[in-house]
């Protein structure tokens, strides 16, 4: 790559066309010589207020993902970066492994992921028992328990709050935020996991880690951690968690 922005590399990223924190959260670290190019996924319809919902929704995901992806694609990005998550999640290992293959075949490029990478970032971290929280309803909170316990992770609490609208999400302040994982925490858990990538967590976890003495992960961080390390770059990057600040 030889232009001003991105001379080191370009990140492709496909969001839902609801989403408003993913592109905040990776240009905020300021990482230099990287550039994101962000392809909307359509949502015409952002209800999401019950199972029924969320299923209508991932059916709207499903259905305009390649038009995303072929966008990116003419910014002739690096890597593609997933700046979604439930259908990452869904299917459990085996479903995220062959969403990530759908991928490389359709793009020939490396593909990171959110559950991949929070994969890897509790592996790095050295956690097994962890207590997770989502914007979802119980039908996708079960496939990322069903994820994280398929990858041989102890799943002590698992929680959604049940936003009634993809933008919701954005929406959830910092307040419930701690409620939420005082509410999953306990003695026995050795991470806090938050998934869905419109909720902004990022900073919050960064101040939590401090106060609760063990990693807090967001899944937007530990996606971008993972696209970086994946990437071969070892850039730290501060007041975004202990995984980019130190791993």
């Amino acid at each position: 790559m030889t232009n001003a922005v991105g001379p080191r590399a370009v990140f492709g990223v496909i969001v839902p066309s609801t989403n408003t924190v993913v592109e905040h959260d990776y240009w905020r670290t300021g990482l230099p010589g990287i550039a994101f190019r962000a392809g909307s996924m359509y949502i015409p319809n952002p209800v999401m207020g019950d199972d029924a919902d969320f299923q209508a929704l991932l059916g709207q995901i499903r259905a305009s993902i390649d038009t995303a992806v072929r966008d990116v694609l003419t910014a002739e990005p690096d890597r593609m970066v997933m700046g979604m998550s439930a259908e990452t999640f869904w299917g459990g290992v085996e479903g995220n492994a062959a969403f990530e293959r759908r991928l490389r075949e359709r793009t020939g490029l490396p593909v990171t992921t959110g559950a991949s990478s929070c994969r890897a970032a509790l592996r790095e971290l050295g956690c097994r028992r962890i207590a997770v929280f989502s914007p979802y309803q119980p039908i996708a909170d079960k496939e990322v328990g069903r994820f994280f316990t398929e990858a041989g992770f102890d799943v002590a609490a698992i929680t959604g709050l049940r936003c009634p609208t993809a933008m919701d999400i954005a929406k959830v302040d910092d307040a419930r935020l701690r409620e939420v994982v005082a509410e999953i925490d306990g003695p026995g858990v050795e991470a806090i996991v938050q998934v869905g990538t419109n909720l902004s967590f990022v900073a919050p976890a960064d101040r939590l880690e401090g106060e609760l003495g063990k990693p807090v992960i967001a899944i937007n961080a530990a996606t971008l951690w993972n696209a970086l390390r994946e990437h071969g770059f070892d850039d730290r990057v501060d007041h975004a968690g202990s995984l980019l600040r130190e791993h």
